[in-house]
């Protein structure tokens, strides 16, 4: 996959409108939509459908409208729920693999983060993805912010992940960030991130890497696993203060009751990014095939 695959943004576009029909015929009781139908409502065929879902998620997944509905998440919860205190004590690699992805992570350090930013020159490009246009953010040490652009539009993303760096120095450059977005939506090579962020949000956003993909935790989980219990709320603004969104999941964080919780960039969005991950779980279990490749944590 290359960054420059436009078909993305057809696909995505796709999917969204499958959320929003599924979701329509739920809302007005009909059951689940059969294939034959749910392609019709999008003016496509069955197999037209089948095929843009395969080259969107990489599988062919019969119940592929499961992975999409409101219910895949309360399933997810039951079944592929990661606790996460086992998964920090065992560290973060092997379980927390995203793709062939060698992540290398930065914390910023508290000076620098009280600072504002300030002598930080950071590079912006656009790029396309799975999940729809990605608005991507760099300095010379790795991608510092990543937001997903179909829910508030391209110009409310950027003032939104720019005034996290005040006074910071923006130029669009895309061409620095190519080989580290690349990398990030599968494809070769090592994604370098620079975390910019307090030290409890740094700490929740490393929790979250320990989520593997396909997989969910609870917010509560996570205020657990960082050693605050009672901090559930504060969790889940850090969880929602993530600027580098999908590579560090905060999408993979439920309610307690499964319920999908908020999500920054917008919940098609959520729920596209988790019935991604879904589908490719399943096709790799039911392959049998050794995992290959891990998410690999290293903070200098």
């Amino acid at each position: 996959m290359t960054i420059q695959d436009s078909s993305h943004a057809y696909h995505y576009a796709v999917i969204a409108r499958a959320i929003a029909e599924i979701d329509r015929t739920t809302d007005q009781g009909q059951g689940e939509l059969a294939l034959d139908d749910l392609a019709a409502r999008l003016g496509m065929s069955v197999a037209h459908f089948q095929r843009v879902f395969s080259s969107w998620v990489g599988v062919s997944p019969k119940r592929y409208q499961q992975y999409l509905t409101l219910g895949q998440a309360r399933e997810l919860l039951a079944t592929r729920h990661t606790v996460l205190s086992t998964a920090l004590a065992t560290g973060l690699s092997g379980s927390g693999r995203l793709h062939d992805l060698f992540l290398r992570w930065e914390a910023m350090s508290p000076g620098e983060f009280a600072r504002g930013g300030e002598g930080l020159d950071i590079a912006w490009g656009l790029f396309p993805s799975p999940f729809g246009e990605a608005l991507v953010m760099g300095t010379g040490r790795g991608i510092c912010g990543m937001a997903f652009t179909g829910d508030m539009g391209t110009d409310a993303a950027f003032a939104d992940l720019a005034r996290r760096w005040p006074r910071a120095r923006f130029h669009e450059d895309p061409a620095v960030l190519a080989t580290w977005t690349e990398a990030a939506f599968g494809g070769t090579g090592e994604a370098r991130l620079h975390m910019i962020g307090a030290p409890f949000q740094i700490k929740v956003w490393e929790a979250l890497l320990a989520i593997p993909s396909g997989h969910v935790t609870t917010y509560s989980d996570l205020a657990t696993a960082i050693g605050h219990p009672k901090a559930v709320r504060a969790v889940g603004t850090a969880v929602g203060r993530n600027p580098v969104s999908f590579l560090i999941p905060c999408h993979r964080a439920l309610r307690k009751s499964g319920a999908l919780g908020g999500y920054h960039w917008g919940l098609t969005c959520k729920r596209a990014m988790l019935a991604w991950e879904a589908a490719r779980r399943d096709d790799e279990e039911k392959q049998a095939a050794p995992i290959d490749g891990a998410l690999r944590i290293s903070a200098k």
